[in-house]
């Protein structure tokens, strides 16, 4: 048996996380902040008396992170469902053949293209889940550029997390954090615009080098043993027909409406949901597929989910079991406590490095908003960083870190879709990591030189 086939199954190791966050819980002393509505009071944690976890929690806590999830996960099983129905139609698999034959020998405009356009969606309209319908969609792309899944899905992950990391306007991380701070809203984009564009580009260079390195060896391939041979096919007829742009036009419609929506009317899953309901709708009547036609589609399609929606319930389980144990807020107490008495360019750097651990027990970013910004924002004013500059730390923090942490539910959703093991994706991005963490650490200690406001 080969080396790679022995490393476990992505489920293995977040079952694993989760029985080790129950043992944590049995190390660190129950704890709580004070809250004003969602935010903490600084200076405010105090012990708690907890009850410990029964022996047994690590498996009943497993239905209430699948509850917990289950926004996501309906979703996932919804846009599945809908996905297969559009592509029933033949409508996705003629926009795939007529890009192979543009894109044949450009794999550069692909990558840079798509990098750069899921960056912008997530560093303004703060765009993520929305990104995952698209998995299966660039795996059979690629597969037929003699590419593979990780560039792929690393052409959608790392959009989405430079753009959260980079985030100009995303409302759900940036205006959220600099609202807990003080700041005015929107207030210093330009450097993150700027810092949007390095590090897009250091994402592109690094997925474009694996690329190169995949079509002159195609062996090299850090999932050539995974079976794509099914599910990602492209059938023999990918003739662009009337029928097929005006399925074609539906898609793009409602992905447009959805945009809108989530700039103009705060919508979220709820409502990305019931617009791809309507995209599936108007799709089989365009594609001419019959009601039986789309119903079976749509089964098949929400059925090859399944495990993709069980890793995100399984994932949400490790946040259940230490929110259980009431120890997330012991966790953030201590690390922010590390950072006292720090000089200034040390205290950014420090703080970057507590909200990156930050983010593995609180991957949702704006809840790792409401729970770090009211402790850092005082904390930066004692140690001569300025609230903007804190504000960048917890950027940068949340949104690279989301592209390895296995506690994000959507990374894990996402590699399920792509039939990636996590260990051979930590391979691929703990390289570019390294990078984008080097351009954060300049940027932190540019800004607080340059006081950053």
């Amino acid at each position: 048996m080969s080396r790679r086939r022995r490393v476990p199954d992505s489920l293995v190791l977040i079952f694993a996380l989760i029985v080790a966050a129950q043992l944590a819980s049995y190390l660190l002393p129950a704890g709580e902040f004070e809250r004003d509505e969602r935010r903490v009071v600084p200076g405010t944690w105090r012990a708690v008396d907890a009850e410990p976890l029964p022996p047994l929690a690590f498996l009943t806590s497993i239905p209430a992170g699948l509850a917990a999830a289950q926004d996501i996960i309906f979703f996932v099983f919804i846009a599945g469902g809908i996905i297969a129905v559009v592509r029933a139609t033949g409508a996705i698999d003629a926009v795939i053949g007529a890009a192979i034959g543009r894109l044949a020998s450009k794999p550069g405009w692909l990558v840079t293209g798509m990098v750069g356009l899921f960056a912008l969606g997530a560093s303004t309209v703060g765009m993520a889940e929305e990104y995952m319908p698209f998995v299966p969609i660039l795996v059979t792309l690629c597969l037929a550029l003699k590419l593979d899944a990780i560039v792929a899905v690393g052409i959608i992950y790392v959009g989405a997390g430079v753009g959260y990391a980079c985030a100009a306007l995303n409302p759900f991380t940036v205006l959220i954090a600099q609202d807990i701070a003080g700041l005015p809203l929107t207030s210093g984009q330009s450097v993150r615009w700027g810092l949007l564009v390095v590090c897009a580009g250091v994402g592109i260079h690094h997925i474009l080098r694996y690329a190169v390195r995949l079509r002159a060896a195609p062996a090299s391939s850090l999932v050539s043993d995974v079976d794509y041979s099914s599910g990602f096919d492209l059938p023999a007829d990918v003739r662009f027909t009337g029928r097929r742009m005006a399925v074609v036009a539906v898609l793009a419609g409602g992905i447009g409406l959805f945009v809108y929506g989530v700039a103009a009317r705060g919508w979220y899953l709820a409502e990305l949901s019931a617009v791809f309901l309507g995209i599936g709708l108007l799709a089989a009547a365009a594609g001419g597929l019959g009601p039986d036609a789309a119903a079976r589609a749509f089964i098949r399609g929400a059925s090859e989910m399944t495990a993709t929606a069980l890793l995100i319930g399984f994932a949400r389980t490790i946040q259940v079991v230490l929110a259980d144990a009431q120890v997330i807020d012991t966790i953030v107490n201590g690390l922010a406590a590390s950072l006292s008495g720090l000089p200034a360019h040390a205290a950014a750097l420090g703080m970057l490095a507590v909200q990156t651990v930050c983010n593995l027990f609180i991957p949702s970013g704006s809840g790792q908003a409401y729970v770090t910004m009211p402790i850092m924002a005082p904390l930066a004013d004692l140690t001569g960083v300025t609230r903007q500059t804190a504000v960048l730390a917890y950027q940068f923090g949340d949104g690279f870190t989301n592209m390895l942490v296995p506690t994000n539910a959507l990374l894990m959703g996402m590699l399920g879709l792509g039939r990636i093991p996590y260990q051979r994706w930590a391979a691929f991005v703990v390289p570019l990591l390294i990078k984008l963490y080097l351009v954060a650490g300049i940027a932190l200690v540019a800004a607080v030189a340059l006081g950053y406001r």
